[in-house]
C-alpha cells in the first residue's frame, strides 16, 4: 500500500524536527503566522534565531503551493525539505534544502540569512511560544471542548 501525501509530510516534518533539535533548536508544526499563513516546521534556538521549513511531500505538492514566498519575511534560515527521491532540480537554488526522512535529515544547501528585524522576531517569538503552551495546556488537560487561546 502507498503512502498518502499526508502521511509522507508528517514522516519528513518529524525528521526535520529531529534535525534542528540536533543543531540546537525546539520546534513545531504547524505554526500559524500571523498572516493566516501555517508553516510546515518552525525552530527557534536559544539565541532567537528562527528556521521555518517547508516540508515538500511530492513535485505536485511543490508546483501547486506558492504560499511558501510569504514566509520569508518571518524567518532567519528558510529550507525546503524533501526525501531523496525529490527531483531538487524543481526547487529554487536561492533557498536552503533539507534531505530527510522519519528519523532525521541533513542540510544539503544552507540558507541565505533573512535577518529578521527586531518587532517581528518578537512577534514570532511571542506566537510561538503561545502555541506551544496551548498545545501543552491542551495535551496535559485533555477536556471535550478546546482551550480558546487564539
Amino acid at each position: 500500500m502507498s503512502e498518502s501525501r499526508a502521511d509522507k509530510g508528517v514522516r519528513l516534518a518529524r525528521g526535520v524536527q529531529k534535525l534542528l533539535y540536533d543543531m540546537g533548536y525546539d520546534s513545531l508544526t504547524e505554526v500559524k503566522l500571523r498572516i493566516r499563513r501555517r508553516v510546515d516546521v518552525m525552530g527557534i534556538n536559544d539565541k532567537g534565531r528562527i528556521i521555518v521549513v517547508e516540508v515538500k511531500s511530492g513535485p505536485a505538492d511543490y508546483r501547486v503551493d506558492e504560499k511558501w514566498s510569504d514566509y520569508l519575511e518571518f524567518c532567519d534560515e528558510f529550507y525546503f525539505a524533501v526525501d531523496a527521491d525529490f527531483p531538487t532540480a524543481l526547487l529554487p537554488d536561492s533557498h536552503g534544502l533539507i534531505i530527510a526522512d522519519a528519523f532525521g535529515g541533513a542540510i544539503l544547501r544552507p540558507s541565505a540569512d533573512f535577518t529578521l528585524n527586531a518587532a517581528r522576531r518578537r512577534n514570532v517569538t511571542l506566537r510561538f511560544a503561545r502555541i506551544a503552551a496551548r498545545r501543552l495546556l491542551e495535551a496535559e488537560n485533555p477536556i471535550k471542548e478546546k482551550f480558546n487561546v487564539f
